[in-house]
């Protein structure tokens, strides 16, 4: 896979929840996703990693909490990767390992919960994590899990750029492209509004970059 070159971890999930889906959660779970948004935009360094790891801590707790909701445990993995993502280096692998584990259960209580995000987030972990012998990750896993979270979520913003993304690695621009301009036209998320525009400027780089290797 092509991030086997790079211990370092950049897995930054903004996912497609709805007021309808927010309801649903816990009012815990839905305030561990707020404070994952304020942590999350922090500027990278010490103060964002030691806030991830304070926020890591209270989500594996509200787990605890609620044992059978497939929502806690999303987000428990939501945190564990976004806090493996802000440390970086060999010592992100065990942190990786935890939010695998917590989308694994999560699919097993509840694949369809958050709009299938757990497979999202879990082919993110697979395509972005080294493979053997230093971690778990694997393209061809990570194309499945992204493409069951397609069927989930077929027009969402997020399931849609992070298969464009992982086609983009793969060179498939073409169909990339096609996934892009997907997430471009989807509906706004009117409680996100912050993740949204970050989600476009994200877009618009990555098809900057599909359309010129398209134009070769």
């Amino acid at each position: 896979m092509k991030q086997n070159t790079c211990i370092y971890l950049t897995i930054y999930t903004l996912l497609s929840f709805s007021i309808q889906t927010q309801a649903a959660m816990s009012e815990e779970v839905v305030e561990i996703q707020k404070q994952w948004a304020e942590v999350n935009y922090m500027p990278d360094g010490d103060a964002k990693e030691k806030a991830f790891e304070k926020l890591s801590n209270v989500a594996t707790q509200i787990r605890l909490n609620h044992p059978q909701d497939a929502e806690s445990w999303i987000w428990e993995g939501i945190v564990y990767s976004s806090y493996a993502g802000a440390k970086g280096g060999i010592g992100a692998l065990s942190l990786a390992k935890k939010a695998k584990a917590a989308y694994e259960e999560a699919i097993q209580i509840d694949g369809s919960a958050l709009n299938g995000s757990a497979y999202t987030s879990l082919g993110i972990l697979y395509s972005k994590v080294p493979g053997w012998p230093i971690g778990f990750g694997s393209d061809k896993k990570a194309m499945k899990l992204l493409k069951q979270g397609l069927k989930y979520n077929p027009e969402g913003i997020d399931s849609n750029y992070f298969y464009a993304e992982f086609l983009y690695e793969e060179e498939d621009y073409l169909t990339a492209k096609n996934h892009l301009q997907k997430a471009k036209s989807a509906e706004p998320r009117t409680d996100r509004p912050k993740a949204d525009e970050g989600r476009h400027r994200e877009i618009e780089q990555l098809l900057v970059k599909v359309n010129e290797e398209l134009a070769d």
